[in-house]
């Protein structure tokens, strides 16, 4: 029994997009001679539709792109930096501290980037679940707050879509994603589409159940959060903090008492 979901969304009206159905008739024309024909004309025309997808930018776009690159690959180079949390910043072994310091290093730059997070709860077809990701903000002289664009980046976009028991067709769709991925929350949104129907019809192939981590709503989920507070500095907090002296203790009234009665006594005897 199969319990996949029939795919809604609107980029399967584009000419030449051939949907797939999860009923049992359609799992005995794909053993049939015509069914390698349609699996085939399927992963080609998702193919296209990806890469047509992924090499669609704007030249806003590309600056951040290139920006956020090369710091990506400065914080790779440099074997002795340390973040905040005093983990080393190298093989992606604290991605919580790179985000911060690419976001730093882009707002030094004149974007507006900011740390969001999303944060959902379970519901009978997704697990709870969270992410982090880095948002710039568009915005353009004269333009109202509705108007303006905002542009994802996933320092990790790759990773997000591989899965262990792929099919080659699959893999072979996912190799061609960029590991750092810069592009309008829309266009995000379509690509999580595509990539989420190619997910679905692999694990269908190798007659599996895909995990519900790997569902639309849930991969959807991830990039729709909310920014972070930044400090107002908006500079990485110190490795070692030093603590100011600490006050000294009052004394009790009982303390003041005696204090003030052994004076006394030293003063008397002094005279």
């Amino acid at each position: 029994m199969n319990n996949y979901e029939k795919p809604t969304q609107s980029y399967y009206q584009v000419p030449g997009l051939i949907p797939w159905e999860d009923d049992e008739e359609d799992d005995e024309k794909t053993s049939s001679n015509g069914g390698d024909e349609r699996k085939a004309a399927f992963w080609d025309s998702h193919d296209k539709l990806l890469q047509e997808h992924l090499f669609r930018t704007t030249l806003f776009e590309s600056k951040i792109r290139r920006a956020t690159k090369d710091v990506v690959r400065k914080l790779n180079s440099d074997d002795g930096v340390r973040c905040s949390c005093r983990r080393r910043m190298a093989a992606g072994r604290c991605r919580s501290c790179i985000m911060k310091e690419v976001s730093v290093q882009l707002r030094s730059s004149g974007f507006d980037c900011v740390v969001c997070h999303s944060n959902w709860k379970s519901s009978p077809k997704i697990p709870a679940g969270q992410h982090t990701y880095l948002e710039v903000t568009e915005r353009k002289p004269g333009s109202s707050q509705k108007r303006e664009k905002k542009v994802i980046i996933e320092l990790n976009f790759r990773d997000e879509f591989e899965m262990a028991r792929a099919s080659d067709e699959y893999k072979k769709l996912v190799a061609k994603l960029p590991q750092v991925f810069v592009a309008k929350s829309e266009r995000l949104t379509d690509l999580v589409n595509i990539l989420c129907t190619c997910s679905k019809k692999c694990m269908k192939e190798k007659k599996m159940y895909l995990a519900p981590w790997r569902k639309h709503g849930y991969m959807q989920a991830k990039w729709q959060g909310k920014p972070l507070q930044l400090a107002a500095s908006a500079a990485a907090p110190p490795l070692f903090v030093v603590e100011p002296p600490k006050a000294p203790p009052k004394q009790r009234a009982n303390e003041l008492v005696l204090d003030r009665f052994f004076c006394a006594q030293i003063t008397a005897g002094a005279c």
